[in-house]
C-alpha cells in the first residue's frame, strides 16, 4: 500500500466524450481530511519516433487548438479499443506519415499530466521507413505537414519552441543519444 494513497469516497463523471472523460472525486488524504480531485480519463496512446535510414527523424506539424497555434511533434495516437499498442503504431504512423515500418522497437511509457490525467503515452522507435504508395487515411479533421530534420535542427526547434510539447522533447533527448552514437 502506498502511504500517500487517496481512498475514493465517491467518483462522478460530468463528461464522457471522444477522446477523454472528465470526473469528480472526493478522496480521504492520508491525514483523514478529505479534497476533491478533478481527473481526466484518457485510453491511452503511443507515439512513435520515426528516423529514416538517412537518419532524419519524420515529423508532423499540426494545429493544435488548445494553444491556439501549430506545433512540431512526433507522430502519435490514441489506443481505440481491443486495439494493441503496437498496432496502434503501425496505425498511426501510416495514416500520419505515409510511412511503414517492420522495425519497431519499444522505448519507454510516460504519464503525460499526472496531477489530473491518467493518460499514458507509449514511445516507440520506427526504423528502416519505407513509403507507402497507399497509404490509411487518417482522420478528416487532421491537417498535417510532414518535416523531416536532422537532430541538430530538431533541437533548434526545440529552442525556438516550434516542438512544445512533452512527447517529442522526450523523444528527441531520446532521438540525440540514439543518432549520436
Amino acid at each position: 500500500m502506498d502511504r500517500f494513497e487517496e481512498k475514493t469516497l465517491t467518483s462522478t463523471t460530468l463528461y464522457e466524450g471522444k477522446v477523454i472523460s472528465l470526473r469528480v472525486e472526493e478522496v480521504e488524504l492520508p491525514d483523514g481530511k478529505w479534497a476533491k480531485r478533478e481527473l481526466v480519463d484518457h485510453p491511452g496512446a503511443v507515439a512513435i519516433l520515426p528516423i529514416t535510414n538517412d537518419g532524419k527523424i519524420v515529423f508532423v506539424e499540426q494545429y493544435r487548438k488548445a494553444l491556439n497555434r501549430s506545433l512540431v511533434e512526433i507522430p502519435a495516437g490514441k489506443i481505440e479499443p481491443g486495439e494493441s499498442k503496437e498496432i496502434t503504431a503501425i496505425r498511426e504512423l501510416e495514416e500520419e506519415t505515409g510511412y511503414r515500418s517492420d522495425q519497431f522497437t519499444y522505448l519507454q511509457s510516460f504519464a503525460t499530466s499526472p496531477g489530473f490525467a491518467n493518460e499514458i503515452i507509449h514511445l516507440y522507435i520506427a526504423r528502416g521507413l519505407e513509403k507507402v504508395e497507399k497509404p490509411a487515411e487518417g482522420d478528416e479533421d487532421e491537417f498535417i505537414h510532414l518535416i523531416e530534420c536532422t537532430i541538430e535542427e530538431a533541437e533548434q526547434m526545440l529552442v525556438d519552441e516550434r516542438i512544445y510539447d512533452a512527447k517529442t522533447a522526450f523523444a528527441v533527448l531520446f532521438a540525440k543519444n540514439l543518432l549520436k552514437q
